[in-house]
């Protein structure tokens, strides 16, 4: 389920591709639904949602929709600078910065983000709701909360 698509450096992930049914006169109109990851690989990240008739118009509508949510993640070499829960609705994202040679250890939804975010070494668990969509939102809600030590330093203006 994942397509990968080069563009001006941004790379693409399908996470999930969904079929809705409705019931009309003639039988069932099926539609599509689609979640889409982009990253640089280098800290910067987003997703998007998109819905069309037919398959690859969804990943279009999504890919665009992710392009324009791209967010700055805060990154320490290859993994996070200290550990983060990331909330969305009912699931938490546990993010935990491991040293290297450890990879990304996390399920589906997840390591997309986090691989193309950049991180490479990373620990993670998830509680609550495995709904792939609330996963992706969580992991980039938990990302976008990360501060080095020198950002905690001029916002408190005190020597940590």
């Amino acid at each position: 389920m994942s397509s990968d698509s080069k563009q001006g450096g941004l790379e693409d992930k399908v996470i999930k591709i969904r079929r809705c049914a409705s019931v009309v006169k003639g039988g069932r109109r099926f539609s599509f639904n689609a979640l889409v990851v982009v990253g640089d690989r280098r800290g910067q990240v987003g997703f998007g949602y998109g819905k069309a008739n037919e398959v690859p118009p969804a990943v279009e509508k999504a890919v665009k929709d992710a392009s324009r949510s791209l967010k700055k993640v805060i990154l320490k070499g290859e993994t996070i600078p200290h550990r983060v829960i990331g909330r969305a609705g009912s699931t938490r994202v546990v993010m935990v910065p491991a040293g290297p040679g450890t990879g990304v250890k996390a399920g589906s939804g997840v390591r997309e983000v986090l691989e193309l975010s950049g991180v490479r070494n990373i620990l993670t668990k998830v509680h609550g709701s495995t709904n792939a969509q609330t996963l992706v939102k969580a992991t980039i809600n938990g990302l976008l909360q990360l501060r080095t030590k020198e950002m905690i330093e001029a916002l408190r203006g005190v020597k940590v």
